[in-house]
């Protein structure tokens, strides 16, 4: 998918909103469970409920992978289901890989040629030659960490090297690199303050937001410092979503929760 699709579609819907599809089978609802791929039955549900709402859809893998071949063929039945029924909507596999070149082109073709992902994100620690293999895809988009909404972001990404930030050094050096424009940004909600120096640094590029919702960031300081003449945000909401309900009503919860970020978000296109 093209970048300028995905605008596209942000302004259509008047929404930036992308829901995590991060299913705990502890979490679920009960009645799922007699189903014979419950995981799936789950995300279908949810996705037929919300996909007018969002514009985005990403499953971390590591709640597919948790789960052995089942789980990786529940992953595989998810982005069929959304490519095949949804096309317009963008799909990212959270999956932080990152490795030497000849790995990462692996990792790469998995998840952009086999699993068809339109993204994937990506840890940027081991330089350009990790990355680059995952740039190399037309009309792919590679997510890089940037500054993450943990607490331990704060051991490693906000840490000065030579008087600069190192998320800062990580920003400015990729865009130093082979088609640097097929690359976006993961910034937490959580970090808002951060967003209008990142602003300075990339300030056409997208930017995926967790931590709005369950992990406390605020939208409204998001984009105060955050949106772009191209609203340039991707804003990820996971449990708050999915999680609305555990009773038989489940997606009709969990689009009543997405609807009311989906509303927020229309007030700043």
């Amino acid at each position: 998918m093209t970048t300028a699709h995905l605008i596209k579609e942000i302004r259509r819907k008047k929404s930036f909103l992308c829901i995590g599809l991060d299913v705990d089978l502890n979490k679920i609802p009960k009645h799922l469970l007699q189903e014979e791929d419950p995981i799936f039955s789950f995300n279908k549900a949810i996705i037929d409920a919300t996909n007018h709402l969002c514009v985005a859809y990403k499953p971390n893998t590591a709640f597919y992978e948790a789960y052995g071949i089942k789980g990786w063929k529940s992953l595989e039945k998810t982005i069929k289901y959304l490519n095949e029924n949804y096309p317009e909507i963008f799909t990212i596999a959270d999956a932080k890989r990152g490795d030497i070149g000849n790995t990462s082109t692996m990792y790469a073709k998995a998840f952009f040629e086999d699993l068809a992902f339109d993204s994937v994100t990506v840890a940027p620690y081991m330089g350009k030659d990790s990355v680059e293999p995952f740039l190399a895809f037309d009309d792919k988009h590679t997510i890089l960490l940037a500054l993450t909404s943990n607490e331990g972001a704060f051991d490693f990404q906000t840490k000065k090297v030579d008087e600069k930030e190192l998320y800062k050094e990580v920003l400015s050096t990729s865009k130093k690199w082979k088609n640097s424009e097929s690359l976006m940004y993961v910034v937490g909600a959580t970090k808002a303050e951060y967003f209008k120096e990142i602003r300075k640094i990339v300030p056409n590029s997208f930017l995926l937001v967790p931590g709005v919702g369950a992990q406390g960031g605020n939208l409204k300081d998001v984009c105060k410092y955050g949106l772009s003449d191209n609203i340039g945000l991707l804003i990820n909401s996971s449990r708050g979503i999915i999680y609305a309900s555990n009773e038989m009503n489940f997606a009709e919860k969990s689009a009543e929760k997405a609807k009311e970020l989906q509303q927020e978000m229309a007030t700043f296109i």
